[in-house]
């Protein structure tokens, strides 16, 4: 059968998981999709100019539609590169996103008026700040997406306004809230929080903690860790706890941490199974296991690392370090003085080598 050659359709080529290509075909940039690899038509037949014709038979405007750009997002090889946590957050939003203008033209985007009716849709989590800006949030990585591949030609939703101002500078895990904790959780949660509170690592780091990072050095043992978030190389001193916990792992056990059947954690086990036990231990309802980051911050501190290696390490600015570390010792007691002293120490130092600039 002689090969059809047809001109105008566009051509997306995408890269899923498994690491095969999809090609996709539309009928025009940004209009509707009538084939893709692995359908029933074959490329280049009949079937597949039939296919075109009857996309194409209505209004170019109104045929690629909000739902339709939002499956498109959903299958796109951008997405499934997520993590499974992420994936989750984006299709729950961008799914309501759907649902809410399934009627409208992807094409409204492109109008200045489209910013409007996407805040008046979110106001229906006015009552939620934080659920409201991650609305807010997905919807502009989504339209971007959409502008990136051709789907629309602009959009206006570009930093949408947000509610929720997120300061956790003073939301920290003193050593009584450590202290209740342990006295009700399992052994298995409370070593999340220990290596938590003795690395300053993210919940998606500590969970791929294993046996092999940790190395000999001349002065003890550190963890070397490649970060998730930024995928810089954190090169973290093993505490006397730290050791202890790592120690009192299975020898059979690669990863340092596991649920209580022994299996891998996810991130998002780890973050609810601290939750859950904190309300146990009757802590602050605000507590999460990331606010352990300030716990690790000050402890660096006490081991004679200065702010400037410890905001390295956390990845902080170093006012932000000096905060968090000031509202740990303010609250925490025992050595607090030992470690405003240090603070205050390297700020003066730091005064120093600005009147010398000066100079």
């Amino acid at each position: 059968m002689p090969r059809v050659e047809i001109k105008g359709i566009h051509r997306v080529r995408r890269k899923l998981a498994n690491g095969k290509t999809r090609e996709h075909h539309y009928a025009w940039r940004g209009g509707p999709k009538f084939w893709q690899t692995g359908s029933d038509i074959e490329l280049n037949t009949p079937e597949y100019v039939a296919a075109l014709a009857e996309v194409s038979k209505r209004p170019k405007t109104s045929q690629y539609m909000a739902s339709d750009l939002v499956a498109d997002f959903l299958e796109s090889g951008f997405f499934k590169a997520k993590k499974p946590s992420t994936q989750k957050d984006y299709r729950k939003w961008a799914t309501r996103f759907g649902d809410e203008f399934k009627s409208d033209p992807a094409a409204m985007f492109q109008d200045p008026r489209s910013r409007g009716e996407v805040n008046q849709w979110r106001q229906n989590w006015s009552h939620s700040p934080r659920q409201y800006d991650h609305a807010g949030t997905t919807i502009t990585l989504l339209l971007n997406w959409a502008r990136n591949e051709g789907r629309i030609l602009e959009h206006h939703c570009d930093k949408l306004p947000k509610l929720y101002e997120s300061d956790r500078a003073e939301i920290i895990w003193t050593p009584g809230d450590i202290t209740a904790f342990n006295q009700v959780a399992p052994p298995w949660v409370c070593r999340i929080l220990g290596m938590a509170t003795e690395t300053g690592l993210r919940p998606g780091d500590l969970v791929q903690l294993t046996r092999n990072q940790v190395e000999i050095t001349g002065q003890g043992r550190r963890l070397k860790v490649r970060t998730n978030k930024r995928g810089r190389l954190a090169s973290i001193p093993v505490t006397p706890e730290l050791g202890r916990l790592i120690d009192a792992t299975p020898a059979m056990q690669l990863l340092l941490l596991v649920s209580a059947n022994g299996k891998p954690l996810t991130e998002e086990h780890a973050s609810k199974s601290v939750k859950y036990w904190a309300r146990k231990a009757k802590l602050p309802d605000e507590l999460r296991l990331y606010d352990a980051r300030g716990t690790a911050a000050t402890r660096l501190l006490r081991a004679d690392l200065s702010l400037n290696q410890i905001a390295i390490h956390m990845g902080w600015s170093l006012r932000h370090a000096a905060n968090v570390i000031e509202t740990y010792a303010a609250v925490s007691g025992g050595d607090s003085e030992d470690v405003l002293l240090k603070i205050e120490a390297h700020r003066k130092r730091g005064e120093g080598n600005n009147e010398g600039t000066k100079r």
